[in-house]
C-alpha cells in the first residue's frame, strides 16, 4: 500500500543575516506497508519520525526540499495527487491537538471526514466507542480535555475509510481503557484490509498490536524487525540501537547507554550511532552504511546479523 524509498529531507534557514544553510534531517530512508499490516516508527524524540508522516501527506513547510519517491497504491505521491488523497485515502491522526478547528464544534468536524454512511451515526458511534458522551460532539475544542480532544482526532480518522492511517502519537493522555481501545480499533483497520503506520515513543503499545517495528534513529531507519524478536535480552534484534532502546525498558535490564542523539547539523560521517556502540570499529566512521536483509528483516548496520 505504501513504498518510501531513499526519502530525504532537508530544510534550507537563514543564519546570521542573510547567511543561508541547509541541513538534511531525514537520510535516504525507506521503509514498506502493507494492506491489513500495522507497521509501528519507533524512536527517540528529533529522530524523524513526525517529519516523515508530514512528507507523506505533503504538508511539510515550504522551506523543506524532499527527494527520493513515495508511492500509494503503486503509484508515485505527487504533490498533486498529495492533496487529491489527503484526509480520505490517506488520513492522519496528529500529534497536536491543535489541528482540531477551534470554531467548529468537533462533531461536525467528525462527521465532514465521513466519506459512506450516515454521517451523524457514524460520529455517533466512533463516539460511544470512545466513551465521549453524546453532547461532546456539540462542544468546541477548548471545551475538551486533552484525552478528549485525542479521541475526537482519532474518531476523524477511523470514520474516513482511509486506506492508509498514519497515527502519530495518538495514545498520549488516554487512560488504560481508552489507549487499549484506540490501539484496538487500529488493529480493527488493519484487519479489515487498511495499512496503519502507527508513530510512537511507547514500544509496549506498539508490540500489542503492531506487525512489524521499524527503528528510527538520526533521521533514519536502522532497523525493520518483527515484533516477535522483541524479546528476552534482544539477542533476535539485529541493530545495536534496538538492542539498547529494548534493553532500557524498565521491564527490561533498565540500562541506559552513554551519549545522546546527534543533531542533525552535526551527525559523524559514518554511522550516526558509531559514537555510542559498543560495535563500532574504524570503518564504522568511513560512511553511511546501506540497508541490508539479515534473517528476513532489514539492518543498516556493518556488524548486524
Amino acid at each position: 500500500m505504501l513504498e518510501v524509498n531513499e526519502l530525504s529531507v532537508r530544510f534550507t534557514r537563514y543564519e546570521r543575516g542573510l547567511r543561508q544553510t541547509t541541513i538534511e534531517t531525514i537520510h535516504k530512508l525507506g521503509l514498506t506497508i502493507d494492506a491489513g499490516e500495522i507497521l509501528a516508527v519507533v524512536g527517540a524524540s528529533g529522530s524523524g519520525k513526525s517529519l516523515l508522516a508530514h512528507a507523506i501527506l505533503g504538508i511539510l513547510p515550504g522551506n523543506a526540499q524532499v527527494s527520493g519517491t513515495i508511492r500509494f497504491d503503486g503509484e508515485e505521491l505527487t504533490p498533486a495527487r498529495q492533496a487529491q488523497l489527503r484526509g480520505r485515502d490517506i488520513a492522519l491522526v496528529p500529534q497536536s491537538v491543535q489541528y482540531l478547528d477551534p470554531l467548529m464544534r468537533v462533531g461536525r468536524q467528525v462527521r465532514q471526514a465521513v466519506r459512506t454512511g450516515d454521517p451523524i451515526e457514524r460520529q455517533r458511534s466512533a463516539f460511544a466507542r470512545y466513551r465521549l458522551k453524546p453532547e461532546a460532539a456539540d462542544l468546541f475544542p477548548f471545551q475538551l480535555s486533552g484525552g478528549m480532544a485525542r479521541r475526537v482526532l482519532v474518531s476523524t480518522a477511523t470514520v474516513s475509510g482511509a486506506r492508509l492511517v498514519i497515527a502519530d502519537e495518538p495514545t498520549p493522555g488516554l487512560d488504560e481503557t481508552a489507549l487499549r481501545e484506540a490501539l484496538g480499533r487500529f488493529r480493527e483497520l488493519a484487519d479489515g484490509g487498511c495499512a496503519v503506520m502507527l508513530i510512537t515513543h511507547d514500544i509496549e503499545a506498539a508490540l500489542s498490536v503492531s506487525n512489524r517495528i521499524a527503528v528510527l534513529y538520526a533521521g533514519s531507519v536502522v532497523e525493520i524487525a518483527c515484533c516477535e524478536e522483541f524479546a528476552g535480552d534482544g539477542a533476535d534484534l539485529r541493530h545495536p540501537y534496538t538492542r539498547a532502546l529494548w534493553r532500557a525498558l524498565p521491564q527490561n535490564d533498565f540500562v541506559p547507554i552513554p551519549g545522546a542523539q546527534p543533531l542533525p547539523d552535526a551527525l559523524p560521517p559514518g554511522c550516526a550511532f558509531a559514537p555510542r556502540c559498543s560495535w563500532a570499529t574504524p570503518e564504522c566512521g568511513v560512511a553511511p552504511p546501506e540497508p541490508r536483509t539479515v534473517r528476513g528483516g532489514m539492518v543498516r548496520c556493518l556488524h548486524g546479523a
